[in-house]
C-alpha cells in the first residue's frame, strides 16, 4: 500500500515506519525535516509544517497515520487537504480524553471531555490536551466517516521511548528502580512494537472508530517484579525518591484512566507481548549504549 507517516522519525513514529517498511509498504513521510533526518533514506520526504502542509496536496495514498496531530487547527488543515487523497486515516490519539479519572472498566464509548470554555485552539499546553485529542477525533470522523480510526494509548515503552526508561536504566546498569507512583498504582502500557503494528494492521485493513490500545492492567508493584525478574539479583525498588519526574497521584484520583477496557483493540488484533519480554529488550537496548530519551510531562 501507498502510506504517508506525518512525523515517523521520533519515538513510536519511527517503530510505525520500520513496520510498513517491513510489511513492504511504499512510505511517504510528512514532517519538518529537523528530528532524525537520517532515517529512513530511501522513503519519499516531503518537508513542511503543520501549520501550513499545502506540499500534502501533491500526492494520493491508501492510507495516512497521524502520529504529530496535537493542535486542532493543524489536524483540520490536514484533514481537508487528505480528505480526497487517502483512503483512511489513523490518528493516534490519547487515553486522556475520557472524562472520568476514575471509572474503572471505561470502554470506547464512555464520557470524553468537553472543550474548557475560553481556551485557544492554536496554543497548545498540557491542560487542553485531553480536549484537543477529542476535537481533533471528533473532526477526523466528520471528515472522513468509516475510512477514520483513532488509537487511545498512554504510557508507551521500548525502544527509542521514554516511558519507564529509567526502570530500564537503572537494571541495565545495576542500580535501583525507583518510582514515584505508590506500589498499589493500577497501571497500563504498550509496547511501541505492538503499538506500531496495531496502527498499521488498523490502516491497512481500513477499521474504523476508537479503540483503547493499551495492555492489561497490572500493579505498580506487580509489574516492578516482573521487570526486575530479567536481571539477577535486582535491588528493591524504592518507592519514595526524592525525583522530579512525572508521577501519578497516590489518591487515586487518576485510577480510572489506567483500568480501561481493552477489548475492542484485542478482538481488531492489537498483539500484546508480556512484561517480561518487554522488559528484557528495554535492557538489552540500553546496554546496547542507548538513552531513553527523556519523558514529555
Amino acid at each position: 500500500m501507498r502510506l504517508l507517516v506525518l512525523g515517523g522519525t521520533k519515538n513510536l513514529g519511527r517503530h510505525v515506519v520500520e513496520a510498513a517498511l517491513r510489511d513492504g509498504h511504499d512510505v511517504t513521510l510528512f514532517n519538518r525535516g529537523l528530528t532524525n533526518p537520517e532515517l529512513f533514506p530511501e522513503v519519499r520526504r516531503l518537508v513542511g509544517e503543520r501549520a501550513a502542509p499545502d506540499v500534502l496536496a501533491t500526492g494520493e495514498w491508501d492510507g495516512v497515520i497521524d502520529m504529530s496531530g496535537f493542535l486542532v487547527p493543524q489536524v483540520r488543515r490536514s484533514a481537508e487537504l487528505l480528505r480526497d487523497r487517502v483512503g483512511h486515516y489513523t490518528y493516534m490519539s490519547s487515553i486522556a480524553v475520557y472524562a472520568s479519572k476514575v471509572t474503572p472498566g471505561m470502554d470506547e464509548s464512555a464520557p470524553l471531555l468537553d472543550w474548557p470554555d475560553g481556551a485557544p485552539e492554536d496554543e497548545f499546553t498540557m491542560d487542553i490536551y485531553g480536549p484537543s485529542k477529542v476535537r481533533c477525533e471528533s473532526l477526523l470522523s466528520a471528515t472522513f466517516g468509516e475510512r477514520a480510526a483513532a488509537v487511545r494509548s498512554g504510557f508507551v515503552v521500548g525502544p527509542y521511548n521514554p516511558d519507564f526508561g529509567n526502570w530500564g536504566t537503572a537494571l541495565a546498569h545495576e542500580t535501583r528502580m525507583e518510582s514515584a507512583a505508590r506500589p498499589s498504582q493500577p497501571v497500563q502500557y504498550v509496547d511501541a512494537r505492538d503499538l506500531a503494528d496495531f496502527l498499521l494492521r488498523l490502516t491497512t485493513e481500513r477499521v474504523s472508530g476508537p479503540f483503547n490500545a493499551v495492555g492489561p492492567t497490572r500493579t505498580m508493584a506487580e509489574l516492578a517484579d516482573a521487570w526486575r525478574s530479567v536481571v539477577p539479583d535486582a535491588a528493591p525498588v524504592d518507592w519514595s525518591p526524592a525525583v522530579d519526574r512525572f508521577h501519578l497521584p497516590h489518591d487515586g484520583s487518576n485510577d480510572g484512566t489506567f483500568r480501561l477496557d481493552n477489548r475492542r483493540a484485542l478482538a481488531a488484533g492489537l498483539r500484546l507481548r508480556a512484561d517480561e519480554e518487554i522488559a528484557r529488550d528495554y535492557v538489552a537496548w540500553v546496554q546496547d549504549g542507548n538513552v531513553p530519551p527523556p519523558p514529555p510531562h
